[in-house]
């Protein structure tokens, strides 16, 4: 038979294929491929055999061009790779990434601006990353063929998930009541609610995919993500909180808790998160939408974090207090049954062991 990309996506798991076919190589493009999500990821399937091509603008390097961060570390770990191509490149640029990269298999697509407060200072810039990037991105990939993952957000569903009432269990909230035990699921209501501008443009974004899903039969899985976090992750004060809260603790900065501290997400380790990227490519979903975290399972608070991260560090954390951010959700915990379900997949790394191994690699990095 011929052999085409999609006979080997519609047969991965068939045992009457070919050697061949069971460990075709696929060419992937990621994007954002230098950020902490895409660097993770961009490693993950060159190790298990892939081209990869890393497509970056090195936005976050001016994000984090003062110590102790090192503008240069992802680019260098990732440049050890023979089968990583990394090319400087901006999504919002439709001709530099239709001439820049060749014809690819999947599209792992992780750029974007990732900062409610930042959308807030400044929507434009905003919007044109996350919702005019996604849009080039997805015409690359429809005339490529290639099929997509879109890493969204749980602000898809704005200020509705604070309409839950919500328990005060002392160093947390809780949802009250039964009907979110399990955490909020990917049919909750986006409609008749705030959102913030970072919000909107990924909700502009997460729509347009499924639209080109369902428009143009395009494969595609969107994963709306809470609380990522993990080793190389170089947080910031408004993004990648719990990394954040582990650099202030190591290097004695001051920690601003916004709010009382009780807030509460369920947080995924990257592994277990790149993990679920990599099953969805081998698996037969046409298109999907999963609400994708650690669940109720793996879930802790400001307050939490703080405790254990004076345990592991030996050092209490300096902490100041301020007033709620806007768009801010006192309870976020992402219902994981239908990804689990339809995947076969769930979280691995617990928040104390993961929160470890965060903390033991910016030791090793800063030491170094």
């Amino acid at each position: 038979m011929t052999v085409t990309k999609k006979t080997v996506w519609a047969n991965w798991f068939n045992k009457d294929l070919t050697d061949d076919l069971e460990t075709v190589a696929m060419r992937i493009l990621v994007t954002g491929g230098l950020g902490f999500i895409g660097s993770h990821a961009a490693e993950f399937f060159a190790n298990n055999g892939h081209d990869v091509v890393v497509f970056d603008n090195q936005s976050r390097s001016k994000l984090l061009g003062a110590k102790p961060a090192n503008p240069n570390y992802v680019r260098k770990q990732l440049g050890r790779h023979k089968n990583i191509q990394i090319i400087n490149g901006d999504i919002r640029r439709y001709r530099a990434l239709a001439g820049a990269v060749q014809q690819v298999d999947a599209i792992l697509h992780t750029a974007g601006q990732v900062a409610v407060t930042t959308s807030i200072s400044d929507p434009r810039t905003d919007f044109e990353i996350n919702a005019l990037g996604t849009f080039n991105l997805l015409e690359f990939a429809r005339k490529s063929d290639a099929r997509v993952i879109f890493t969204s957000t749980n602000k898809v569903y704005g200020h509705n998930v604070n309409s839950i009432p919500v328990l005060d269990e002392g160093t947390r909230y809780a949802f009250r009541g039964k009907k979110y035990s399990h955490g909020i699921a990917e049919d909750f209501p986006i409609d008749n609610t705030s959102h913030s501008p970072y919000g909107c443009s990924k909700l502009a974004a997460d729509t347009y995919v499924q639209d080109y899903a369902e428009t143009y039969g395009m494969q595609t899985g969107v994963f709306r993500m809470s609380c990522i976090y993990g080793d190389r992750q170089f947080g910031v004060e408004d993004q990648g909180w719990v990394a954040w809260f582990a650099i202030a603790a190591l290097l004695d900065r001051v920690i601003t808790i916004y709010g009382d501290g009780k807030q509460v997400r369920d947080v995924l380790y990257i592994s277990d998160l790149v993990r679920a990227f990599d099953l969805f490519l081998k698996s037969t979903e046409k298109h999907a939408v999963f609400n994708i975290g650690g669940g109720p399972e793996n879930t802790m608070s400001l307050v939490e974090l703080l405790v254990l991260l004076e345990r592991m560090t030996g050092k209490a954390p300096k902490i100041k207090h301020s007033e709620w951010r806007v768009a801010d959700q006192k309870v976020y915990v992402s219902n994981i049954n239908k990804v689990s379900k339809a995947l076969g997949w769930s979280p691995t790394v617990a928040p104390e062991q993961g929160l470890q191994k965060l903390v033991e690699w910016w030791k090793r990095y800063l030491q170094a």
